[in-house]
């Protein structure tokens, strides 16, 4: 294989691992019972392969990833509401910890609790858009916290990855 053909071939691999792994984290999430009488409180497993993409393979890759990984997931364990909650929360999330990233005022951590947290926020629009109601931000506190918590551990969980395929990674790590 030719020096270019080969980078694309790695690329493929490299997205379709990503997307395999976010898959299976959504799916391990999805049989986890979360105790909680709030919709929408999940730990945010998947997102630990959006805090590492933005970190090795950049925003289009993981952006491209995010999306087949909501619409692959929506197809597979929910129905087009859970696409739409999925998709709003998800650019949303994404758009938020690309712009902290690139600002460069948080790391992994706190770029991972601002994307935990966004994501609730751009699902309770979506969800007020679909109910004609501002009510379903009476959720808001609990989604705050649970963003805040699971985000938390996520983005330290990403930042120890991110340290240990720094070599390997590639484009955005071997660019620092």
């Amino acid at each position: 294989m030719k020096g270019k053909e080969r980078n694309a071939a790695q690329k493929a691999a490299l997205y379709g691992m990503l997307i395999a792994l976010a898959f299976i984290f959504s799916y391990v999430e999805a049989i986890i019972p979360m105790p909680l009488p709030v919709p929408g409180v999940k730990i945010g497993l998947a997102n630990l392969v959006n805090v590492v993409g933005l970190y090795t393979v950049g925003l289009a890759g993981t952006a491209a990833v995010g999306l087949v990984r909501i619409v692959l997931v929506g197809f597979t364990f929910g129905n087009t509401f859970s696409m739409v909650y999925g998709l709003s929360g998800g650019i949303l999330s994404m758009a938020v910890m690309a712009g902290a990233k690139r600002c460069k005022w948080f790391g992994t951590t706190g770029i991972s609790i601002l994307g935990g947290v966004f994501h609730n926020v751009g699902q309770l629009l979506a969800a007020s858009y679909v109910t004609g109601t501002f009510g379903v931000f009476s959720y808001f506190p609990v989604l705050l916290a649970a963003g805040v918590a699971a985000g938390g551990v996520i983005g330290l969980l990403g930042g120890m990855v991110v340290e240990r395929i720094k070599g390997y990674a590639l484009t955005e790590s071997r660019s620092r």
